[in-house]
């Protein structure tokens, strides 16, 4: 694989630092870690001090300042890899490799390292090795890729080819992501919608953002083509963190095409020039891939100079490798990120419709947006209306892991129920049903018969749903599972504010207590109020919903959670009045 490739180099018009992370991206990968002296010779080109230089480095998880072994392995510490042998898996790799946990072995030969997930959630227990994926591993295939890779073999020449498990997409024809595509057929119906016509044509089809927010695309697009700024930019978050959300990945290797050319019928409709798709480290593995289609485009003019014969609408694309920051999921932490500074999330004066990308007027959208606005292209909008329901239209990409005979993905008609996906994917006495991930909603089989739309399962404004579905059957321990979930924030919490940096902290010591039988009603009803203390006063997506399956948990679970202790007055936990907290949220929140 390229470390930084052709098609990779900076545009032109962006400013040196822009570069940096690619560039600590060079240095990690060629020399296993980022030296002192790497550090200076970056703080001289960069005419910054090296504490700065340092402060980035120090913010990513793949970024290390020690050697971390000739070939670096990262085993998934995820929930769904736990539940399917991640301890066993861990000891095999400690015995085979000679090194401990989050440490090198005596050679430097192996540097051996947990992380949470890595998209891969459908074919548990996973790893990554020198950032190539190994999948369903067990401890005989775990002896054997160290074995070739003692003998000299390379992580790229014996990494798994990960199965895209595509299991259901809408009857009659009906699929939208996964209909034959081909290269250009959106862009050429450009030049008679005009942008004025896009618009419109995601005005009807009612199409909403797809990472979780649900934002109209229509009115995104819009507010940053009334902006007049001579320089634009269409950015593409391909930094799908999390845990239990693998559909973005599955796009990008089956259907990369239709996220760029989603990307360039933005740039049209904006008057954007220049297009970044910002790719998770995880999925570095796909570089090469998205590498070779943005070629193909170019070499069928679709990208470049008159795009699609459309006289002075220029476009170019590249791709950008995150380096291990779940909080790089938030738009504008993902932006401080593209411009080579901690991934930090800013405070909002201003939207990055209007002040983005260096300050710029920037689009930012998902993966699975750009491909739907191409294919509602493809087909039009009052095709797209037939598909789902009023209020809800078209259809959506459902990661589905867990207690179930077929995890992967499945591409659901809105409005299906909770129940006929369940019944789909083959789950075996679902409880507990984690929907897109632990900042998701957390429901239990009693609601099997709510509909998956965004007027019912997906329509609460603090719960970022993107699409997912954790499916746990009764036998799981839901502390255990909760006390992953807590421990993921607390190591991904950018740390800048109190209330997410202290409150996860203080959640996962009282998840503790409850896990070790030493806790009380008031842990339970102090575990709830410093969830919504945390919604009401975090800086960012990230604190404001990582409380969301503390907090329904104890609302829907309650029997479960009072048999986990002994307690002398249960009444303590029902009398408990949460009425300051919540007025407190609710006085706050958006």
């Amino acid at each position: 694989m390229s470390i930084l490739s052709e098609q990779n180099k900076m545009f032109s018009v962006e400013p040196a630092r822009s570069a940096l992370l690619s560039e600590l991206w060079q240095q990690q990968l060629q020399h296993n870690h980022i030296s002192e002296e790497s550090i200076k010779d970056l703080a001289t080109q960069h005419q910054l001090s090296e504490i700065e230089i340092e402060g980035v480095a120090s913010f990513y998880h793949f970024f290390h300042r020690q050697p971390a072994g000739k070939h670096t392995i990262y085993i998934n510490n995820s929930i769904l890899s736990e539940l399917k042998g991640y301890a066993r898996i861990k000891e095999t790799f400690e015995r085979e490799t000679g090194a401990h946990i989050n440490s090198t072995d005596p050679s430097g030969t192996f540097g051996l390292f947990e992380t949470p997930c890595i998209g891969l959630s459908d074919q548990e227990p996973a790893a990554l090795i020198d950032f190539y994926p190994f999948t369903n591993l067990n401890a005989l295939k775990v002896k054997e890729i160290i074995q070739k890779l003692k003998q000299g073999k390379t992580a790229e020449e014996i990494c798994d080819t990960p199965q895209d498990n595509i299991r259901y997409t809408p009857a009659n024809n009906r699929t939208i992501f996964f209909a034959p595509y081909s290269q250009g057929e959106a862009i050429n119906k450009l030049s008679g919608l005009r942008p004025d016509g896009v618009i419109e044509q995601l005005r009807i089809a009612e199409l909403a953002g797809r990472g979780g927010a649900f934002f109209p695309t229509w009115k995104k697009w819009d507010a940053c083509r009334s902006f007049k700024e001579p320089l634009k930019f269409i950015v593409c978050n391909a930094d799908e963190g999390e845990p239990g959300t693998f559909k973005d990945r599955v796009l990008l290797n089956n259907q990369p095409g239709s996220v760029l050319e989603g990307m360039i019928i933005a740039g049209y409709t904006v008057g954007a020039s220049y297009g970044i798709i910002y790719l998770r480290g995880e999925y570095r593995w796909l570089v090469n891939k998205l590498e070779t289609e943005i070629q193909a485009f170019q070499e069928k003019g679709l990208l470049g100079q008159h795009v699609g014969g459309i006289k002075d609408f220029n476009f170019e694309i590249r791709v950008e490798v995150g380096a291990g920051a779940y909080v790089c999921g938030e738009e504008t932490a993902l932006l401080e990120s593209l411009e080579g500074k901690r991934g930090e999330p800013r405070t909002k004066w201003f939207y990055p419709v209007e002040k983005g990308y260096l300050q710029l007027p920037t689009v930012v959208n998902n993966v699975e947006t750009f491909a739907a606005v191409t294919r509602l292209l493809q087909m039009g909008s009052f095709e797209y209306l037939k598909r789902g329901i009023p209020g809800s239209p078209g259809t959506k990409l459902i990661s589905v892991a867990g207690d179930c005979k077929f995890p992967g993905i499945y591409e659901i008609e809105w409005g299906m129920t909770v129940a006929e996906l369940l019944d789909q994917c083959g789950a075996e006495d679902p409880f507990f049903i984690q929907v897109s991930g632990p900042s998701g909603e957390s429901i239990s089989a009693k609601e099997k018969y709510r509909r998956i739309s965004m007027l019912d399962l997906m329509a609460q404004k603090d719960i970022r749903c993107g699409g997912s579905f954790m499916i746990f059957n009764s036998h799981r321990d839901l502390v255990h599972i909760l006390m992953n979930f807590s421990e993921f924030f607390k190591h991904e919490s950018c740390g800048v504010c109190t209330p997410c940096r202290a409150g996860n902290f203080i959640i996962e010591r009282k998840l503790e207590r409850l896990n070790n039988g030493l806790a009380d009603m008031n842990d339970l009803k102090e575990l709830k109020s410093w969830g919504y203390i945390m919604k009401a006063t975090s800086r960012c997506g990230l604190g404001k919903t990582a409380s969301n399956a503390i907090i329904q948990s104890l609302e829907k679970f309650d029997d479960y959670f009072k048999a986990r202790f002994s307690a002398t007055d249960n009444s303590t936990y029902r009398k408990f009045d949460h009425s300051s907290a919540v007025e407190e949220y609710e006085h706050y929140k958006p």
